[in-house]
């Protein structure tokens, strides 16, 4: 028996969440519906002009784990917090929600805890400012053998691969993970990511990857072609291809298998998250089994659950929601 049913690793992030207009982004120079990378100054000054803010626990397979942890999975996550206010909180309520963090703070750092500034528009939308601080500087030494060659699925986001040491850590936790029996993937995270790091991605999903899930403008920038030859070629090189498709269905390719899963569509009130839930919902139905469909549909159920109110975690209980549909 594996110690974990799934380990992530990946950016540990205090989420900051704050309602606005869409005036607010022009005003303040906020580009809408993606996530900008900011320093540590335009950090403050963004979050000196938000309002009202709530703060959880984020970061995207961050977000992932804790919906697995929250659905019963025995779940861990690997990220790098300084030893300062955010990052207590961050290891608590990732602990609180069933999630072990088996790195504790570091300390004696000048970067502080990472965290992100998320403005949600009413149309739902968000538009995330992130100042990466010291979760961009996880390494191998980040990286516990015993943790990754103890876990039946290891899932990597794709965002640390902005610097060399976070290859380097995913490549050791990949083989620990292979080693160990397990099987690894990774999350594409940001098409502007897939541009940034391309040969590195491809490298990666076509050596080391079992499974790799990523929405339809990720991998079509990562194979620099049309969505249907880019996911053809995916599938040739990763055992198991997942692409979301901003409300359209989710396509599933596992060999010869190829599985459309239909999205019922809601209109959201906070789409921070959707991936990240799906990610959870997906990862729970192959982890116990379930066939492409089932997996697919539980993704999709869970990501429709955290666009239906503020923030990245689930607020209702999944499982009821996959009983209901007679998929548990």
């Amino acid at each position: 028996m594996k110690n974990y049913q799934v380990v992530g690793i990946g950016n540990a992030i205090v989420d900051v969440i704050a309602q606005c207009e869409d005036a607010f982004l022009s005003v303040n120079g906020i580009d809408k519906g993606v996530m900008q990378l900011i320093d540590r100054e335009r950090a403050e000054t963004l979050y000196a002009a938000m309002g009202a803010r709530t703060e959880a626990p984020g970061g995207s397979v961050g977000n992932t784990i804790a919906g697995l942890g929250n659905l019963g999975l025995k779940a861990g996550f690997i990220g790098r917090v300084a030893d300062d206010a955010l990052g207590h909180f961050y290891e608590a309520a990732l602990k609180a929600e069933g999630t072990d963090f088996p790195n504790p703070p570091v300390t004696g750092v000048e970067l502080p805890t990472s965290r992100s500034m998320i403005f949600v528009t009413p149309d739902g939308e968000r538009s995330m400012n992130t100042y990466l601080g010291i979760s961009a500087e996880l390494s191998t030494e980040d990286v516990p053998l015993d943790v990754v060659e103890n876990t039946e699925f290891l899932f990597l986001e794709g965002y640390l691969f902005d610097k060399d040491h976070g290859k380097a850590g995913f490549l050791k936790a990949a083989q620990g993970c292979h080693r160990g029996g397990g099987r690894a993937g990774i999350s594409l995270s940001d098409p502007f990511c897939v541009d940034r790091h391309r040969d590195s991605f491809r490298r990666l999903v076509k050596a080391e990857m079992d499974f790799a899930i990523g929405n339809e403008h990720e991998w079509a920038s990562l194979y620099e072609t049309d969505l249907e030859s880019a996911l053809k070629q995916a599938a040739s090189e990763c055992g198991l291809v997942v692409c979301t498709r901003s409300g359209a269905d989710v396509v599933v390719i596992r060999g010869d298998e190829r599985v459309e899963v239909p999205v019922h569509r809601v209109v959201p009130v906070d789409a921070t998250g959707a991936g990240d839930q799906f990610a959870a919902g997906f990862l729970y139905g192959i982890a116990t089994g379930k066939p492409l469909a089932v997996a697919g549909r539980m993704g999709c159920i869970a990501a429709a659950e955290v666009i239906s109110h503020y923030g990245a975690r689930p607020e209702a209980d999944i499982l009821d929601q996959f009983r209901a549909e007679g998929l548990l």
